[in-house]
């Protein structure tokens, strides 16, 4: 498609917004048309529809939102003209407050003293907006417009103000992309890691500890399987541990920049009246590791990892089960190198994270995020280290984007989003450039030519944290993991009481050889066990009976349905095996 006729589709970002954003006028005309007391906020286009938010005493009612829908849908065919106009300060003000919106009047007041106040007119309905909009209702079609939700917010994100409520939705420019989105949504449902969570004996959340997951016994198994890989793969790439302290002094977060920079999200207590913070990230500790000794370039580059329980202070609205935790196991690693190593090590760092993706069927893209407002350092380090993450990343043939102004205060980033099986993109992997650490810490290594010299490092993560790298991983699989990383591999199911010591010695076989194996042994038909096995996402089942006692066999099958047919224990260890060691996804 050419890029003219790409101008006026969904694939055209721009496009898109102005579609929904339009979409959210619509919204609020229909609310004011059948609920002419409701106040009006705020409606802006999102990255999956738009919202907006209304004054009302109580949320709306599904019915409600079917009622608002169906004025949607009305509007839409009345293919009303949108028309932009704009007025002083002082006529806008009075405009709004003679139509009773005090919401949109105090929005007024607070635009700059040089701000265009415009607004935007559809038939008997009009808007303070900066735009852009479509030109007429006609170009949505109405009947593919879906409300999704209704939920409460403060106004302008401000616990202390009025509560809204906000009304979400979605639309597409045909029937058929939103009855596509729709089932994506449906299946996203199900996939849900906070109920599949509770279904599989993962975790749990207590409001005893909001944001503060509790893992259960199979969920440690996950755990610690992936933590297990984790090691793996780094001491592949080079990497030695370390563990450093949960809490550290005030003058270490203020040398570090943190206090000045981070305080708002970090934990803090008085310990022998000296301030002490919780580690919100693990980085501070590094560096006096780093310190603790002389170091050589020979050393370098110096590969340091470490899974650290960090604690970072979220608001109660922002959680959200293993997504956003209060408490979470950061897979931090800290490489410190000469200036002439950068590009190297941060291509070396993306090939370690391209095979630690692939393992999970997981793709990615880059962006790579520049210098924000609040930052430490030269304009002219930023910009010589923005311009070293580009080289590393086109030198590997790889694409990236660019979010200007959403680098850490330290330093320019390259943030990686992980696509999982319903497209929905997750930031877990990032790799942070600092020369500003090294430096505040006074950081060094003796070079090849006797003198001291200052390292640059990198900040890395690849799961982002154990925590929510689980619950993105459940969701990608649906809670059904690969075999080497279920909780239990193998389920085996004694068809007749006579076969229970059978099954149990098979099992015991298995675990022998390191195998997750668990028994059912209750008395229950063997169609009820195999449904509820299916249920535990268990990736093998077997069957064993009286035929497999005699034959010393079993009968394997899969979640899938597969049944594999009787074969020798031996035979199916190894195929067991193999998949295992593969780290296979069927």
């Amino acid at each position: 498609m050419s890029e003219e006729n790409n101008q006026y589709t969904f694939e055209n970002e721009q496009y898109r917004k102005t579609y929904w954003h339009t979409c959210s006028h619509v919204l609020a005309q229909a609310m004011k048309r059948l609920h002419p007391e409701v106040k009006l906020a705020i409606g802006p286009s999102i990255d999956n529809g738009f919202y907006y938010d209304f004054d009302t005493p109580e949320p709306f009612t599904e019915g409600q939102l079917a009622e608002l829908e169906a004025e949607m849908r009305k509007i839409c065919k009345e293919k009303l003209k949108l028309e932009r106009f704009e007025l002083p300060r002082a006529e806008a003000v009075k405009f709004m407050e003679e139509k009773g919106e005090p919401y949109k009047v105090e929005l007024i007041h607070d635009l700059p003293e040089d701000a265009v106040i415009s607004f935007y007119k559809q038939g008997d309905f009009t808007d303070l907006c900066a735009g852009p909009h479509l030109d007429s209702t006609g170009r949505i079609k109405g009947n593919a417009i879906k409300l999704t939700a209704c939920n409460a917010a403060y106004w302008r994100g401000d616990s202390s103000r009025q509560t809204l409520q906000r009304i979400y939705g979605v639309a597409f420019p045909k029937k058929e992309e939103l009855d596509e989105y729709l089932a994506k949504i449906e299946e996203a449902k199900k996939r849900d890691h906070r109920k599949l969570g509770k279904e599989l004996g993962l975790f749990m959340l207590r409001d005893e500890g909001p944001g503060f997951p509790f893992f259960l016994p199979k969920g440690m198994v996950l755990k610690n399987t992936l933590i297990d890989y984790w090691r793996q793969i780094h001491k592949k790439y080079g990497y030695v541990e370390i563990s450093t302290p949960i809490m550290l002094n005030r003058q270490l977060w203020e040398r570090s920049g943190h206090w000045d920079h981070y305080k708002d999200n970090m934990y803090t207590t008085v310990i022998d009246d000296v301030d002490f913070a919780v580690k919100p990230m693990n980085c501070p500790g590094g560096m006096l590791v780093y310190a603790s000794e002389p170091h050589s370039y020979k050393e370098l580059p110096l590969r340091v990892g470490e899974l650290g329980l960090v604690h970072r202070h979220e608001l109660s609205g922002a959680l959200h089960g293993l997504f956003r935790v209060r408490c979470f196991t950061q897979d931090d690693a800290h490489v410190f190198m000469t200036r002439d190593q950068m590009k190297d090590v941060i291509q070396e760092t993306v090939r370690l994270f391209d095979e630690v993706y692939s393992t999970f069927g997981l793709s990615y893209t880059i962006e790579l995020s520049t210098m924000p407002e609040d930052h430490i350092g030269t304009v002219d380090e930023w910009e010589r280290n923005q311009d070293i993450l580009k080289d590393a990343i086109t030198g590997m043939g790889k694409e990236f984007v660019i979010n200007e102004g959403d680098g850490a205060f330290y330093g320019p980033k390259l943030d990686f989003h992980l696509a999982d099986s319903l497209g929905r993109t997750w930031q877990c992997g990032t790799i942070q450039l600092d020369s500003q650490l090294p430096e505040r810490f006074e950081l060094e290594y003796t070079g090849e030519d006797g003198q001291k010299h200052r390292p640059v490092m990198i900040h890395r993560v690849v799961l982002g944290s154990i925590e929510r790298f689980i619950g993105v991983i459940t969701e990608h699989f649906a809670g059904a993991f690969p075999v080497w990383l279920a909780p239990v591999q193998v389920k085996v199911l004694p068809v007749t009481d006579r076969a229970e010591e059978y099954a149990k010695e098979v099992a015991a076989k298995l675990e022998a050889q390191g195998f997750r194996c668990e028994v059912d042994e209750r008395n229950e038909k063997i169609g009820k066990k195999i449904r509820e096995a299916t249920l535990e996402k268990v990736p093998f089942m077997l069957v064993v009976g009286d035929r497999d006692m005699e034959k010393v066999t079993v009968s394997p099958r899969r979640r899938s349905g597969e049944d594999l047919g009787a074969m020798a224990l031996d035979a199916f260890a190894a195929l067991l095996g193999d998949e295992v060691s593969s780290k296979a996804i069927k």
